[in-house]
Protein backbone atom coordinates (compact mmCIF):
# COMPACT_ATOMS: atom_id res chain seq x y z
CA UNK A 1 0.00 0.00 0.00
CA UNK A 2 1.23 3.58 -0.76
CA UNK A 3 1.68 6.78 1.49
CA UNK A 4 -1.70 7.33 3.24
CA UNK A 5 -2.12 10.55 5.34
CA UNK A 6 -4.75 11.02 8.45
CA UNK A 7 -6.23 14.82 9.11
CA UNK A 8 -4.11 16.67 6.82
CA UNK A 9 -3.54 20.49 7.62
CA UNK A 10 -2.10 22.99 5.76
CA UNK A 11 1.32 22.77 7.84
CA UNK A 12 1.63 18.90 8.60
CA UNK A 13 -0.71 15.80 9.42
CA UNK A 14 -1.93 14.11 12.38
CA UNK A 15 -0.59 10.77 11.17
CA UNK A 16 1.22 9.58 7.76
CA UNK A 17 0.56 5.35 7.52
CA UNK A 18 3.33 3.61 4.95
CA UNK A 19 4.50 -0.14 4.30
CA UNK A 20 2.49 -0.63 7.99
CA UNK A 21 4.28 1.43 10.25
CA UNK A 22 2.12 4.55 11.90
CA UNK A 23 4.06 7.67 12.17
CA UNK A 24 2.35 10.17 14.03
CA UNK A 25 2.88 13.91 14.57
CA UNK A 26 3.57 15.29 17.92
CA UNK A 27 0.49 15.44 19.75
CA UNK A 28 0.39 18.25 22.37
CA UNK A 29 -2.46 19.07 25.66
CA UNK A 30 -5.97 19.81 23.79
CA UNK A 31 -7.30 20.43 27.57
CA UNK A 32 -6.86 23.63 29.77
CA UNK A 33 -5.40 21.88 32.31
CA UNK A 34 -2.52 23.15 33.72
CA UNK A 35 -0.73 20.30 35.36
CA UNK A 36 0.86 17.45 33.81
CA UNK A 37 -0.43 14.81 35.16
CA UNK A 38 -3.54 15.68 33.44
CA UNK A 39 -1.94 17.06 30.12
CA UNK A 40 -0.17 13.63 29.84
CA UNK A 41 -3.68 11.53 30.20
CA UNK A 42 -4.89 14.22 27.26
CA UNK A 43 -2.22 13.45 25.09
CA UNK A 44 -2.31 9.74 25.82
CA UNK A 45 -6.02 9.40 24.72
CA UNK A 46 -5.14 11.47 21.50
CA UNK A 47 -2.40 9.15 21.17
CA UNK A 48 -4.77 6.07 21.58
CA UNK A 49 -7.33 7.79 19.24
CA UNK A 50 -4.85 8.63 16.15
CA UNK A 51 -3.68 4.86 16.43
CA UNK A 52 -6.84 3.31 16.71
CA UNK A 53 -7.93 5.34 13.41
CA UNK A 54 -4.67 3.91 11.51
CA UNK A 55 -5.39 0.40 12.55
CA UNK A 56 -2.72 0.15 15.42
CA UNK A 57 -3.41 0.51 19.48
CA UNK A 58 -0.57 1.49 22.39
CA UNK A 59 0.81 -2.45 22.46
CA UNK A 60 2.11 -1.95 19.08
CA UNK A 61 4.17 1.18 19.15
CA UNK A 62 7.96 0.51 18.19
CA UNK A 63 9.12 3.65 19.88
CA UNK A 64 7.70 6.66 21.97
CA UNK A 65 10.08 10.09 22.31
CA UNK A 66 8.72 12.12 25.19
CA UNK A 67 9.08 16.17 25.38
CA UNK A 68 8.73 17.80 28.62
CA UNK A 69 8.59 21.78 29.63
CA UNK A 70 9.85 20.72 32.90
CA UNK A 71 12.25 17.34 33.35
CA UNK A 72 11.43 18.02 37.43
CA UNK A 73 7.86 16.80 35.94
CA UNK A 74 8.93 13.42 34.79
CA UNK A 75 7.61 11.39 38.14
CA UNK A 76 4.18 12.53 38.11
CA UNK A 77 4.32 11.61 34.44
CA UNK A 78 5.54 8.42 34.34
CA UNK A 79 2.38 7.71 37.37
CA UNK A 80 -0.01 8.36 34.09
CA UNK A 81 2.55 6.89 31.44
CA UNK A 82 2.67 3.80 33.78
CA UNK A 83 -0.85 3.35 34.32
CA UNK A 84 -1.72 3.63 30.88
CA UNK A 85 1.04 1.17 29.04
CA UNK A 86 -0.03 -2.41 28.43
CA UNK A 87 2.10 -4.60 30.88
CA UNK A 88 4.72 -6.25 28.85
CA UNK A 89 4.12 -4.19 25.57
CA UNK A 90 6.32 -0.68 27.05
CA UNK A 91 8.08 0.62 24.06
CA UNK A 92 11.05 2.18 23.79
CA UNK A 93 11.39 5.54 25.15
CA UNK A 94 13.38 8.98 25.34
CA UNK A 95 12.63 11.57 27.32
CA UNK A 96 14.02 14.67 27.30
CA UNK A 97 13.06 18.05 28.22
CA UNK A 98 12.42 20.64 25.50
CA UNK A 99 10.88 24.51 24.97
CA UNK A 100 7.60 23.57 23.62
CA UNK A 101 5.36 25.61 21.07
CA UNK A 102 3.29 27.10 23.60
CA UNK A 103 3.78 27.91 27.02
CA UNK A 104 1.08 26.32 28.26
CA UNK A 105 1.98 22.80 26.94
CA UNK A 106 3.90 20.83 29.46
CA UNK A 107 4.19 17.94 27.30
CA UNK A 108 4.09 16.59 23.45
CA UNK A 109 4.64 12.91 22.70
CA UNK A 110 5.49 11.53 19.00
CA UNK A 111 4.96 7.64 18.51
CA UNK A 112 5.86 5.29 15.58
CA UNK A 113 3.59 1.87 15.55
CA UNK A 114 3.11 -1.04 13.30
CA UNK A 115 -0.21 -1.14 12.28
CA UNK A 116 -2.52 -4.31 13.27
CA UNK A 117 -1.77 -7.55 11.37
CA UNK A 118 -5.84 -8.00 11.44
Amino acid sequence: MGLQRLHVAPRYSEAAIYNGVVYLAGMVPECAAADIRSQTADVLAQVAHRLAEAGSDKTRILRAQIFLADITEIGAMNEIWDAWVTPGSAPPRATVQAALSDPHYRIEIVVTAVQSAD
